[in-house]
Formats: structure tokens, C-alpha cells, sequence
């Protein structure tokens, strides 16, 4: 199973990106857990993730949300404008699994 958490202002406008990583996944035969929640909830909703992706909209929190998953050992990335505005649940699952290390 790989674990991706996605972080984003409030946790519902990454719910379609969300269903289009499964999609992505489930054509590729990878198991994902994928779940999106508002960035100032990722104290709580980062044990087990293999990664954690932060929506544009909130980069700017980037240093604060890097250093928490940092303290987890979980590795961070911010999701591309044009993948996230465009839902390419292809490329953000690439993204994902590249800055897993998978």
C-alpha cells in the first residue's frame, strides 16, 4: 500500500484529485491510500504516509509544512499549478511516487 496524504487550504478541492490518483493507481495495479485534508490539520494526519503533497494554494506554507513532515521522515513536495489545476491524477501520482523515491 502506498500512503499519500495532500494538503491543501480547506481539504475539499483536492477530493477530485484525490478520486483521479486512484484511478491512476488502480490502472498501474499500485494499492494507494490517498486522502486530502486542510494543510493546518498535517500534525495529525501524517503517520504512515510514504509522502505528503501540498496543493498550490497554500505553498507559501511551505517552510513550516516541510519542517513537520521532516520531523515525521516523511517526504514533501508541492503540487505543479498546471497538474493541480488541471486534476492530472497521472502526473501527481508520478510526482508522488518520484519524491517517495519509488
Amino acid at each position: 500500500m502506498f500512503t499519500i496524504r495532500l494538503f491543501c487550504a480547506a481539504g475539499m478541492s483536492t477530493s477530485l484529485l484525490e478520486r483521479r490518483i486512484r484511478e491512476a493507481a488502480k490502472e498501474r495495479g499500485i494499492e494507494v491510500d490517498v486522502v486530502a485534508h486542510p494543510a493546518n490539520e498535517i500534525d495529525n494526519n501524517l503517520d504512515g504516509a510514504d509522502v505528503a503533497l501540498i496543493g498550490p494554494q497554500v505553498q507559501f506554507m511551505f517552510n513550516q509544512l516541510e519542517a513537520k513532515c521532516a520531523a515525521k521522515h516523511v517526504p514533501v513536495a508541492v503540487i505543479p499549478m498546471r497538474e493541480y489545476g488541471t486534476v492530472n491524477g497521472e502526473k501527481v501520482l508520478d510526482l508522488a511516487l518520484e519524491v517517495a523515491g519509488r
